[in-house]
């Protein structure tokens, strides 16, 4: 049975007393998540099997993390870095019993983190494979790619390129992630 989700109640739930993390992250959120389902809908037109409730809640709730991160100009004043804002997010809906939407805040780094960039880069992370496996995961990775809940480009959509040339520094490989998804997800 499908537990039901309402992640803007969710989302009251740990950003009640903090009202300009939480009008960040609201903001954010939906504009990754129009885009997700955008997708979404594209691809059920294209015969993929794309769960649009599942997406549309996971897409809400993927940055539900950030909280817990010491990132003063999103308003959040926790304990972790901000890098840790994905397995932070894991923790929070997992005790909320949302497992797959767990999975998704894990996993939604640039487009994925394996467990290889993790050791080599010293990340203050596990080190374990955090890439996204399934469908709806990979569409809510490639649409959080477009915008920043930083001050400078909040709410601001990237292209296409400027996506591509921020993930260059991360290797090619990364690169040619993002366009294998692009080509699916949003062909020209």
């Amino acid at each position: 049975m499908k537990r039901i989700c309402h992640p803007i109640e969710i989302i009251n739930k740990y950003y009640a007393k903090n009202p300009q993390a939480r009008q960040i992250l609201l903001d954010h959120s939906r504009l990754v998540t129009r885009r997700a389902l955008k997708i979404g809908r594209y691809l059920q037109t294209q015969g993929e099997p794309v769960d649009l409730q599942f997406l549309a809640q996971a897409a809400m709730l993927h940055d539900i993390g950030m909280i817990k991160t010491n990132t003063p100009e999103l308003g959040c004043h926790g304990k972790a870095p901000y890098l840790q804002h994905g397995i932070r997010g894991k923790e929070i809906l997992e005790e909320e019993g949302l497992f797959q939407h767990a999975r998704v805040s894990e996993r939604h780094t640039g487009v994925g983190l394996t467990a290889k960039d993790i050791s080599k880069q010293h990340l203050p992370l596990p080190v374990q494979d955090m890439r996204p496996e399934t469908l709806e995961e990979q569409i809510i990775c490639y649409a959080d790619l477009f915008y920043s809940k930083g001050v400078k480009n909040r709410n601001r959509e990237k292209t296409h390129q400027r996506v591509r040339d921020k993930l260059i520094k991360y290797g090619k490989s990364k690169v040619n992630i993002f366009d294998q998804w692009h080509k699916k997800f949003e062909p020209e």
